[in-house]
């Protein structure tokens, strides 16, 4: 990969950073623990990576399109450490049934967005 391919990298996940901070201000974090913001980003980004893997990988455009969107935007959109950062915080404060259906949840939700996300990404 020459130097081009990590400017692409660079922006797309600078994009997608502001995007997860965005959701983090916009969001109220309830009462429960539940961890709504990094549940509504991960969701999210699990819909438009799929959309990408379909749209992007069907109509081979330049590689340099992954990479900002695939690899840099949902990179820096998604959050799998603060997802384990926030299910080891409701551990440590015994709220395993809560920790349980996060996690439960956002594997179930986040699949069934990347196969959304493929069926928009081939509608196209």
């Amino acid at each position: 990969m020459n130097i081009i391919g990590f400017f692409y990298v660079f922006f797309g996940g600078g994009m997608g950073a502001l995007c997860r901070y965005g959701i983090t201000l916009a969001s109220v974090k309830p009462s429960n623990g539940f961890p709504v913001s990094t549940f509504i980003a991960n969701v999210l980004s699990s819909i438009v990576l799929g959309f990408f893997m379909s749209f992007l990988m069907d109509s081979a455009p330049s590689g340099r399109m992954r990479l900002m969107w695939m690899t840099g935007f949902c990179g820096g959109f998604s959050t799998f450490s603060t997802f384990s950062a926030e299910n080891f915080e409701l551990i440590q404060q015994g709220q395993y049934g809560m920790a349980f259906f996060y996690m439960a949840l956002s594997f179930v939700v986040c699949i069934l967005c990347i196969f959304l996300g493929w069926k928009l990404g081939n509608m196209v």
